[in-house]
């Protein structure tokens, strides 16, 4: 058996296309401003992907970069000025931040009303109940690559390994919502491979390469690949390439899941700017 290659790319083209539709509809100016932070590389190449993936869908973007030795108070005074900008209707904060800044503080700054990466507490508690409005982008994506796979979630075992703020915990919310059963794995957790070979649904959600191995996983099993790790070898994932012998369905790493958060991000976007117009407080306010 091979696992069939869940290609998130595809459904990303698709979805960006239908968003370029929905923004000719919507007949307003959409605008996302980003805040990037430091020299990373990595994160200068996500930055300018998500500005392109803007254009092309008619969103404009705004784009704000500062140095490694920039201070907090700088980002905050920035931050500030773009919850006051009526024309901007996204923010979003590049991660990781230098070491020198808080990153909950900083994305804690973020209006809620325009957190296109969903983190703020107000809009992770609008998740805990039921209520989502702007979710991190990444597990929204694989939740719409298991929808467009017509993976039946009620009853499903679902394990998340990882149980960050921007994918672990928040995926694991989103599985539950369509009445999976979740265990959320991590550091912590005692006999790791006792948990994945009893999951349908696999998500490895950690940074780890090679971490998950074809032993680990139950035959015909959905294995959600979200890491991007570099290596000598190349980008890998936390999966390893021989799980695709065992597992029913797997994500190619790269090119899947982060295709997929560009898209999403664009939702969020545009959701954002939706909202903002019809003057729905996230805050309740």
């Amino acid at each position: 058996m091979t696992a069939v290659r869940m290609d998130g790319k595809a459904l990303a083209e698709k979805l960006r296309a239908g968003i370029a539709d929905e923004m000719k509809a919507f007949g307003e100016s959409v605008c996302l401003a980003t805040v990037l932070v430091g020299d990373d590389p990595a994160s200068h190449i996500y930055v300018s992907r998500k500005h392109d993936a803007c254009s092309e869908a008619g969103i404009e973007s705004r784009d704000h970069r500062f140095g490694e030795s920039t201070s907090e108070g700088e980002v905050l005074e920035l931050l500030e000025e773009l919850n006051a900008d009526d024309v901007v209707d996204g923010i979003l904060v590049q991660l990781p931040l230098p070491a020198h800044m808080d990153e909950s503080k900083v994305t804690l700054a973020v209006d809620p009303t325009k957190d296109v990466d969903g983190f703020h507490p107000l809009n992770a508690g609008r998740l805990y109940q039921g209520d989502p409005l702007l979710v991190p982008a990444t597990p929204l994506g694989v939740m719409a690559l298991l929808a467009e796979y017509e993976i039946d979630l009620k009853g499903m075992e679902a394990v998340v390994i990882g149980r960050s703020e921007i994918v672990g915990k928040p995926v694991a919310m989103m599985l539950l919502a369509e009445h999976a059963t979740v265990t959320i794995c991590h550091s912590r957790t005692v006999d790791l491979e006792q948990h994945t070979r009893r999951a349908d649904i696999l998500v490895a959600a950690v940074g780890r390469p090679g971490l998950v191995t074809r032993d680990m996983v139950k035959p015909g099993a959905v294995v959600i690949d979200v890491a991007v790790n570099r290596t000598e070898q190349g980008l890998v994932g936390d999966v390893e390439k021989d799980v695709a012998e065992v597992a029913g369905f797997l994500t190619p790493v790269p090119g899947s899941i982060g295709p997929m958060t560009i898209a999403m991000l664009l939702r969020n976007t545009l959701t954002a700017a939706q909202h903002r117009r019809e003057g729905v407080a996230v805050s309740g306010t």
